[in-house]
C-alpha cells in the first residue's frame, strides 16, 4: 500500500513498455546511461517497477535485476537492485542477510521485525520460504536464543493486533501486569514482558505505557533498562520506541548509519527504500528534530556519485 506519507508517489502516464523500452537502451548502449536509469526507477512505485520488470523480461528474455546486476557496481548496483524487489522479497533477503555467515546482525533483525505491520510480517514469511526453502521462524530459531528467540518468533508470525481500537480496561489491567511481572518482584517475568509487548497493537501499548507511568511512577523504557538485558532489552526497547513514533525510531537508525567516519549502508539502503513509500517524510522530519540538519544534507556528506544520486531521489527533498 502506498502511504500517505511517502516521498515516491504512483507515476502519472505510466507505461511499463516504454520505461522498459528506455531502460533496455540505457543498459544495451556502449557504457551504462545510468541518469535515465536512475530517473525512471526513482520516479515510479514498486509496483509500477514491478510492471516495468514484467515488460522487460518479455522483450529482452532477462531479468531486469540480473542486468542491472551485470552492469552496475559497489552500492549503486545494491539500491538499484533493491529498488525493483518486491517489498516482502526485500525483507525477506534482507533478513537472511542479517543472521548468514558468523555473527548474527541483531540490531537489523530487530529493526525489521519491530518496524513491520503483522500483513507485512506474513507476506515476509511467504517470501521467505519460496526464495529459500527454508521457514524465516526455524532461521531465527537456529541463530538466536532464550527469550530474544521467543520474542523474535511471535513477531515473525505476524501475530501482532493491528486494530486501531484501545482498550482502556486491558490497557490498566496489562499495565498492572508489567507492573507485577519486573518493578515490584524480585526477579523478572520475561514472559509477561513478550506477551504484552509482541501482541498488543502500536496503539493498545501506547496507552499501557501511559497506564504504567500512572501505577509505577517510572517510564516503561527505564524499567525495562533495569530489568532485562542484552538482546531481549534491545529488542523490548525498539518495540517501545515503535509504538510510540516509528517515524523517530527509524530516524534514530539513519542518524547511527550516517553518523561518524564510515557509513552503514546496509541499513541506510533497507530504511530508504523500505520506507519510501510508507512514512518517509516523517523519518525526513523526525531526522531532523534529532540532529538538527536534513537527512538530506546527510546523505550528501556521506555519499557519493550515482548512489548518492540515487539515495537524494528517493530522499525526495531537502528539509
Amino acid at each position: 500500500t502506498v502511504g500517505k506519507r511517502g516521498t515516491i508517489r504512483d507515476h502519472s502516464g505510466f507505461n511499463p513498455s516504454v520505461d522498459a523500452e528506455a531502460i533496455r537502451k540505457a543498459i544495451r548502449g556502449i557504457g551504462t546511461d545510468e541518469k535515465t536509469l536512475i530517473s525512471i526507477l526513482t520516479e515510479r512505485t514498486n509496483a509500477q517497477r514491478q510492471l516495468i520488470a514484467k515488460e522487460y523480461q518479455a522483450v529482452c528474455g532477462k531479468e531486469l535485476k540480473d542486468d542491472l546486476k551485470g552492469d552496475l557496481s559497489g552500492h549503486f548496483k545494491g539500491l538499484m537492485v533493491a529498488l525493483v524487489t518486491p517489498p516482502a522479497v526485500f525483507d525477506a533477503k534482507q533478513l537472511k542477510k542479517s543472521m548468514k555467515g558468523t555473527g548474527t546482525n541483531e540490531d537489523a533483525l530487530i529493526e525489521i521485525l519491530t518496524t513491520r505491520t503483522s500483513k507485512q510480517m506474513q507476506e515476509i514469511g511467504h517470501a521467505y520460504y519460496t526464495v529459500y526453502k527454508k521457514s524465516l521462524g526455524d532461521e531465527i530459531s537456529s541463530e538466536t536464543s532464550g527469550d530474544f528467540r521467543k520474542a523474535l518468533l511471535i513477531l515473525a508470525n505476524g501475530r501482532r493486533d493491528e486494530s486501531l481500537k484501545v482498550d482502556e480496561q486491558l490497557a490498566k489491567k496489562d499495565a498492572q501486569i508489567l507492573y507485577n511481572a519486573g518493578e515490584k518482584r524480585w526477579g523478572t517475568d520475561e514472559d509477561a514482558f513478550t506477551d504484552i509487548l509482541c501482541l498488543r497493537s502500536f496503539p493498545q501499548l501506547k496507552l499501557t505505557f501511559d497506564e504504567y507511568r500512572n501505577i509505577s511512577q517510572k517510564d516503561i523504557e527505564d524499567s525495562i533498562k533495569g530489568e532485562l538485558s542484552g538482546h531481549f532489552e534491545d529488542l523490548l526497547l525498539a518495540i517501545v520506541r515503535c509504538a510510540r513514533n516509528t517515524p523517530a525510531f527509524l530516524a534514530e537508525r539513519l542518524y547511527q548509519a550516517l553518523k561518524g567516519a564510515g557509513t552503514d549502508e546496509f541499513t541506510l539502503n533497507r530504511i530508504m527504500v523500505s520506507r519510501s513509500e510508507i512514512d518517509l517524510l516523517d523519518i525526513r522530519a523526525e531526522f531532523k528534530k534529532l540532529s538538527g540538519y536534513s537527512l538530506y544534507s546527510a546523505i550528501k556528506s556521506d555519499t557519493s556519485g550515482d548512489y548518492e544520486i540515487t539515495l537524494l531521489k528517493i530522499c525526495g527533498g531537502d528539509d
